[in-house]
């Protein structure tokens, strides 16, 4: 019997796999209790192009509480659209890592749309 963090693993390796058929730059996310975080990888996955987090320490003085909330994804998702902007990236596949796609990702995937990416 597989426990949750191995389901996600197993998860995320699937969408890895199906993602690196495409050949496009990836916009990964990994979330833990206290913090949120984001990186575009290049398409060969060689290289990380732009990260960005709630551990930051100019993202946390935005912040009004803990970066563990969906108020944190959204200011995390902006801000990795303007840094992969600035790295000459503006088509990424959404790689959700296994996690579902509600609350703080989905929050996170939502701004970093808005702010211009394409997914």
């Amino acid at each position: 019997m597989l426990n949750k963090k191995e389901q996600r693993l197993r998860r995320s390796r699937q969408t890895r796999e199906r993602i690196a058929k495409q050949g496009v730059a990836r916009l990964t996310v990994f979330r833990s209790n206290l913090h949120i975080y984001a990186s575009v990888i290049s398409g060969c996955g060689a290289k990380v192009l732009a990260t960005a987090s709630t551990a930051e320490k100019e993202v946390r003085e935005t912040l009004s509480g803990k970066g563990g909330n969906a108020a944190a994804a959204v200011v995390v998702g902006k801000r990795i659209a303007e840094k992969a902007k600035a790295a000459g990236v503006e088509k990424v596949a959404f790689d959700r890592a296994g996690f579902a796609y509600h609350g703080r990702v989905k929050a996170l995937a939502d701004a970093a749309r808005e702010a211009g990416l394409q997914f």
